[in-house]
């Protein structure tokens, strides 16, 4: 293999000739062979549109030559339309608080806009990848605005994704209203519920957590881009630090602006934490979901079997003709996993020491994995499961009917101790409560069946009218 030589502080090394990346980026590359898994592509995009902004606010100060701050907005361009991100060869877990995601795309800016001025790659008296590109930077500020950033983007496909499933839940209110099943508390029976008010309760928890979720993006919007090193702002223009974050604004769409503390905005991170347990709430609120949708489905002919979910696969390569609720089955893995997550996030955020938080890479990998990986699980939730279910509604009514839960509704006429007698009975003699009532003269077949209207159980100051 071809190779060009490069130097740094720690010595010269040598480069793949035709590599956009540099010494420093191969160095970590090296150094961190942690996961194998690169910098996620929304984060390489946030990169790219920070240093893109900087670059703007540097020209704008004097402090980058017009054509060094176009060929170095242009290479940001190309980034962030997708170009180049096989030259992001960093893990993306790394000790040194990030400095490595940081120096990776700096030099890779630089190494396109030295060829865009006419340069050779690696010729850094064009365009020098800490002089010119990181120019009033530091990694302390460059990476946790560029995970804000990036966390905004993911949070908008999530919300877009929840939105679909809670529109799919309340349709299915709508078109379960009628069916009148009976409710459980503790696995056990209860009191009558419609089987519409049970999905509409689901479609309430879903807006809930997006309401959670548009209101925590309020946590990513102070950034600490300018405060450099420990948010004193040295070595950065004070024309650049007053401009950067809102032309960041202006390029992203997001409110961004900067914190009201830069030396807390540097310090801390705890922001990041807030967002991961909203996710993790989210996360833990289908998991339920889809606990009862496994239930109801459940048998079907040994089980509640008052739903029937869509036959997605095979659920078995013994037993022929078994199908599994397979995809409540992965939103539930999915919350596993977001929980272990947030435990991740909350060590790290508690992790910091004095002026930085040196663990932002692993609360990254960690925060946008649970955001992805939500989304996804979100996305097939509805289309593969949530839109598909129908109702046994003779199977809800038999279950109804043999159940005794509906002895509660004769408490104001007979009294907690009779109704409970009445109850005992019932299930040791294998018999309905209304067949009791009529068998023991204590209420008429008129009363019985008004007290005992199922429908009007389910809505309250109405039974028993």
């Amino acid at each position: 293999m071809d190779t060009r030589q490069e130097k740094d502080s720690i010595g010269t090394k040598s480069v793949p000739a035709q590599a956009y990346y540099g010494v420093q980026s191969l160095r970590a590359m090296e150094n961190f062979t942690i996961t194998g898994l690169p910098l996620r592509r929304e984060m390489i995009h946030a990169l790219a549109v920070l240093k893109k902004a900087c670059a703007m606010a540097n020209r704008e100060a004097g402090t980058l030559a017009p054509a060094v701050a176009d060929a170095i907005e242009a290479a940001c361009d190309e980034i962030a339309a997708g170009n180049y991100h096989d030259q992001f060869i960093v893990d993306a877990i790394q000790g040194g608080a990030g400095t490595s995601m940081n120096m990776n795309a700096n030099e890779v800016i630089a190494n396109i806009a030295i060829r865009k001025l006419g340069g050779f790659l690696g010729d850094y008296t064009l365009v020098h990848p800490n002089d010119h590109v990181n120019c009033g930077q530091s990694t302390n500020d460059i990476v946790p605005t560029a995970g804000k950033m990036t966390t905004l983007v993911l949070l908008q496909s999530l919300l877009t994704r929840l939105k679909a499933l809670q529109a799919s839940f309340a349709h299915k209110a709508e078109e379960f209203d009628s069916i009148i099943k009976m409710g459980r508390t503790q696995l056990q029976d209860a009191v009558p519920v419609r089987l519409g008010q049970e999905f509409g309760a689901y479609a309430t928890a879903v807006k809930r957590s997006i309401r959670r979720l548009e209101a925590v993006q309020a946590e990513m919007y102070p950034v600490n881009i300018g405060g450099t090193a420990i948010g004193t702002g040295i070595n950065a223009d004070r024309r650049y630090y007053d401009r950067v974050t809102a032309i960041l604004a202006e390029l992203t769409g997001f409110p961004f602006c900067q914190a009201e503390d830069m030396i807390d905005g540097t310090q801390n991170i705890d922001g990041f934490s807030a967002v991961s347990g909203a996710v993790k709430e989210c996360a833990l609120a289908l998991s339920k979901i889809a606990n009862d949708l496994r239930l109801m489905s459940s048998g079907p002919k040994t089980g509640f079997g008052e739903i029937n979910l869509p036959a997605r696969q095979n659920g078995s390569s013994i037993m022929p003709g078994k199908v599994n609720p397979v995809i409540p089955e992965v939103v539930n893995q999915v919350a596993f996993r977001i929980v272990g997550n947030d435990v991740t996030i909350s060590m790290a955020v508690e992790a910091g020491q004095f002026e930085l938080n040196a663990f932002e890479p692993v609360v990254f990998e960690a925060l946008f994995q649970s955001i992805k990986m939500l989304d996804r699980a979100v996305d097939t939730f509805t289309v593969n499961c949530v839109d598909g279910i129908t109702a046994n509604e003779e199977r809800c009514n038999e279950l109804l009917n043999a159940s005794v839960g509906i002895v509660t509704a004769l408490c104001p006429y007979i009294g907690y101790a009779q109704a409970a007698t009445l109850a005992k009975e019932a299930l040791a003699k294998r018999i309905p409560i209304r067949t009791l009532l009529m068998e023991k003269n204590i209420l008429t077949a008129e009363e019985a069946a008004r007290v005992l209207d199922v429908y009007s159980m389910t809505q309250p100051g109405v039974a028993g009218k």
